[in-house]
């Protein structure tokens, strides 16, 4: 059997990824149409911000907790409990968009998404045998990131033709979807199932920091790009970054599963790191379509490289029966660090001007992970299965 068949014949992997994919297309439908349809019915710009700021809260706060719950009541179990907070409550929208019940739903829906997030990628990493681990995660950021390509321009497109009132509701089902691949999955072997001893803190400090500090950079080019070069093809930059990141996530599972985890780490975030450069010349006037297409093409395959490189480390780190643990730190990293990065590097940026927010993300994008390496304790390796 082949490399791609054994893959996809590794039984219960595809329901992991069809779970994911649902999840973040039911996401990516309302991301920005929730804060749009605020701004048409007269609400704030603050309240617009903070409907997604409320959603990623709860998010990150159920991240924490997923350890715990994944030991109690088991992969399945958190998944088809995620899809239903995340699914159904998008209805609510249609009730009402006043503030109090926009962000209450938001909330709800943050809880939901914290479990599939965690839950998805640990199953992935208890499933997977070691040599095809790389590839069995590389291919959950492909579900991951393919559903969010269609979902986030279909759902404004939608909403700006017709209404919200078909996004809400399509939002609903394709999260809801995820139901009928969780209740697909299989149950673990009592093998897999085992907990592992409790993984200190500070053992995941290095591949949170990681994934974290390339998600500061993310974070700050999604949220300030089109500002700082309105005069660009920022759309066009954004696609390049988002498809290599594709790339660079699944090559660098592949490779990982070759010669090992963690070798292309220090490679991902200096390409995200020197990527940086070119888009603070760009901000400062001094580049045009071309620099800016290259720049997005060289973060894009250095985070996508950094991503999954980050969760291999993770998963190694946390060891056997502990990939819930390694999901939730990865996961708070990721989100946590786009959250950081829109905000820090915009406050940079309005003090300082986007060339230096973008050359201050440069530096922090191998600072933060090299700290954390020398800070933090030696890691647990991963048995291999």
């Amino acid at each position: 059997m082949g490399e791609r068949q054994g893959l996809f014949a590794v039984r219960g992997l595809i329901p992991a990824w069809s779970t994911s994919a649902a999840a973040f297309g039911g996401f990516s439908l309302l991301l920005p149409v929730v804060p749009w349809a605020i701004a048409e019915e007269g609400g704030s710009d603050t309240l617009a911000g903070s409907v997604t700021a409320v959603f990623m809260f709860t998010t990150v706060l159920t991240q924490l907790a997923m350890p715990r719950l994944l030991r109690a009541f088991g992969h399945r179990a958190t998944l088809v409990t995620g899809c239903l907070f995340l699914g159904p409550p998008s209805l609510l929208f249609l009730a009402s968009i006043a503030p109090a019940a926009v962000l209450g739903t938001s909330a709800l829906r943050g809880i939901g998404f914290g479990m599939i997030t965690v839950a998805s990628a640990a199953l992935v990493g208890e499933l997977a045998p070691s040599r095809l681990l790389g590839r069995a995660t590389g291919m959950l950021g492909i579900a991951i990131a393919a559903s969010q390509t269609v979902g986030l321009p279909a759902g404004l497109a939608i909403a700006e033709r017709f209404s919200t009132t078909p996004v809400f509701v399509l939002g609903a089902l394709v999260s809801s979807a995820g139901l009928f691949a969780a209740i697909r999955l299989p149950r673990l072997s009592a093998k897999q199932a085992r907990s592992g001893p409790k993984v200190p803190p500070l053992v995941m400090l290095f591949p949170l920091a990681a994934v974290g500090a390339g998600a500061i950079a993310y974070g700050g080019l999604t949220s300030l790009l089109s500002i700082a070069v309105a005069d660009l093809p920022v759309a066009a930059a954004l696609a390049v970054l988002s498809a290599s990141s594709l790339v660079g996530r699944y090559a660098a599972g592949s490779v990982a599963d070759r010669i090992g985890a963690g070798k292309m780490l220090p490679v991902g975030l200096g390409s995200a790191a020197l990527a940086m450069v070119p888009f603070a010349l760009v901000a400062d006037g001094r580049g045009g379509a071309a620099l800016l297409i290259g720049a997005a093409l060289c973060f894009g395959l250095g985070f996508g490289v950094v991503q999954n490189e980050a969760l291999l480390v993770a998963f190694r780190r946390a060891g056997a029966g502990n990939a819930g643990s390694a999901s939730a730190a990865w996961n708070i990293g990721f989100d946590a660090g786009t959250g950081a990065g829109s905000f820090a590097l915009g406050a940079v940026a309005a003090a300082s001007g986007y060339p230096t927010a973008f050359a201050v993300a440069a530096v922090l994008v191998p600072t933060l992970p090299l700290l954390a390496r020398l800070a933090g304790p030696s890691e647990r390796p991963r048995p291999t299965a």
